[in-house]
C-alpha cells in the first residue's frame, strides 16, 4: 500500500495524511529559513514535539533526517562565524549553506517519491 495521500483516482483517504503534511511543512520550514532563518528551528521543534506520532512509519525516516540536517547545518555555520576573522569561516558559511540545500531538496525528492532516507 502506498504511503502517500489518496490521488483524484482513489476515493480512500489516507490515514497517515496529517503526517504527510507535517513532513512537508517542515521541508518548507527548511527552505525558508534560507531567507528567514529562524523557520528552521521552529522546523525542528515541530520534529521533536511529533516524533513519537511518525515512528513505524516511512516519516519516521524524514523526520530524522531533517532533525540530523538542522542541527549538522547549526553547528557548520556555528563554526564558521566563529572563524570568519581567519577568512576560512566564508567558505565553511558557503559550504555549509550548499550542503543544507542539498539535504533539504534530496530529503524532498525521496519524500515525493514516497521513500525512506538512509539512516
Amino acid at each position: 500500500m502506498n504511503d502517500w495521500p489518496a490521488t483524484a483516482a482513489s476515493s480512500r483517504p489516507h490515514p497517515d495524511k496529517k503526517l504527510y503534511q507535517l513532513t512537508l511543512v517542515v521541508y518548507i520550514l527548511q527552505i525558508v529559513s534560507l531567507f528567514v532563518g529562524v523557520t528552521a528551528l521552529v522546523g525542528v521543534i515541530v520534529n521533536y514535539i511529533k516524533k513519537p506520532d511518525v515512528a513505524g512509519t516511512v516519516f519516521e525516516s524524514h523526520f530524522a533526517w531533517q532533525i540530523r540536517t538542522f542541527w549538522w547545518a547549526l553547528a557548520g555555520y556555528v563554526l564558521g562565524f566563529l572563524t570568519t576573522f581567519l577568512l576560512v569561516g566564508f567558505l565553511i558559511l558557503f559550504a555549509t549553506w550548499v550542503w543544507f540545500i542539498y539535504r533539504v531538496v534530496r530529503g524532498f525528492l525521496a519524500f515525493n517519491d514516497g521513500k525512506p532516507l538512509p539512516a
